[in-house]
């Protein structure tokens, strides 16, 4: 089967400029201790989304059993996949499930090292929904990284990611649901509800921007996609995926 003879439609993935968070990434002293600590934070942030190849996939996404259907096999991440790919084990804890409480300003402080009156002073609204700029947050990571505070700099960095990567929302901006992720600690359950609720509301929409991490759905589905060189040397293996047999 073709992907051209399918009725297709417009989806496209949220690609935020990952400049500055890549030049705070070339600032970490130490990247083994960083993963430590946040685990593969930088893994996710370096993976390079090819253009098309997302977007052919949701072309196979089938609404009615929340799986992407081929002419002869049925694929779907899964909670054991995601937490492989992003390098973290499910934890314990309960994941974000959206009612909690927002942050308070001493959590925030706590976990940013930064000031009380600071987080206050520029915890604010955009879009209808509360957070921080990510204007301000990379000035704070510039600042604490030139006077080598490497736990508040590697946290504001950490963060950044979850804002900007993990959980895409509003442009330049890090919102409460991302914050509230970041504090709970336990990100993949929420990672993988994103994608399935993000893809299959779109889909039912018939096009429009999906708000989830592309990053880790690409690793997830490339991971499914032979390894051959022919095939990665292919100019149209963006076009292809359709007839590509996954193992």
């Amino acid at each position: 089967m073709e992907l051209g003879r399918r009725n297709t439609k417009k989806y496209t993935f949220k690609c935020p400029d990952l400049t500055e968070l890549k030049k705070l990434g070339s600032m970490i002293v130490s990247p083994k201790d960083f993963r430590a600590q946040y685990e593969r934070l930088m893994g996710i942030l370096k993976t390079k989304v090819e253009d098309g190849v997302l977007n052919t996939l949701v072309q196979f996404y089938d609404p009615l059993y929340h799986c992407f259907t081929f002419p002869d096999y049925q694929l779907m991440p899964t909670l054991e996949e995601y937490s492989y790919w992003f390098g973290l084990p499910v934890s314990d804890k309960l994941p974000f499930s959206g009612p909690e409480k927002t942050p308070t300003s001493a959590a925030i402080v706590e976990a940013l090292h930064l000031e009380t009156s600071v987080v206050k002073d520029n915890f604010t609204k955009k879009g209808g929904i509360l957070g921080l700029t990510s204007r301000f947050m990379l000035e704070k990571a510039f600042i604490f990284a030139e006077a080598d505070s490497r736990n508040a700099f590697e946290a504001i960095f950490a963060l950044l990611i979850y804002g900007i990567v993990l959980f895409p929302n509003i442009d330049e901006f890090v919102d409460v649901n991302a914050i509230r992720n970041f504090l709970i600690g336990n990100p993949v359950p929420t990672l993988l509800g994103d994608t399935y609720h993000s893809i299959h509301h779109r889909t039912k929409k018939g096009g429009g921007t999906i708000l989830c991490c592309a990053p880790l759905l690409y690793k997830w589905f490339i991971s499914h996609l032979p390894k051959s060189r022919l095939f990665m040397e292919n100019p149209q293996k963006l076009h292809m995926v359709s007839e590509v047999h996954v193992h």
